[in-house]
């Protein structure tokens, strides 16, 4: 995936990944795509939904030895 940006979230409690994932989507253009590493389970739901919210869209996402990574393009 060719990623804009990459946001290193991992570490952070909820609603920090949020919040961080919402600053850098405001500083990229429409149709760049955003990576977030996070560590924090609750991630999958509050990032898909922040996505869905803010009219962007989740490309795709991943777990690996419990980093999670999502894709979000930027709507």
């Amino acid at each position: 995936m060719n990623a804009a940006k990459v946001l290193d979230a991992k570490g952070l409690a909820c609603p920090m990944p949020v919040v961080r994932a919402r600053k850098t989507m405001k500083e990229m253009e429409t149709g760049e795509i955003l990576e977030i590493q996070t560590t924090d389970k609750g991630s999958r739901a509050d990032l898909t939904a922040w996505a869905k919210s803010g009219g962007h869209e989740m490309i795709d996402q991943k777990e690996d030895a419990g980093v999670f990574t999502f894709w979000i393009k930027k709507g």
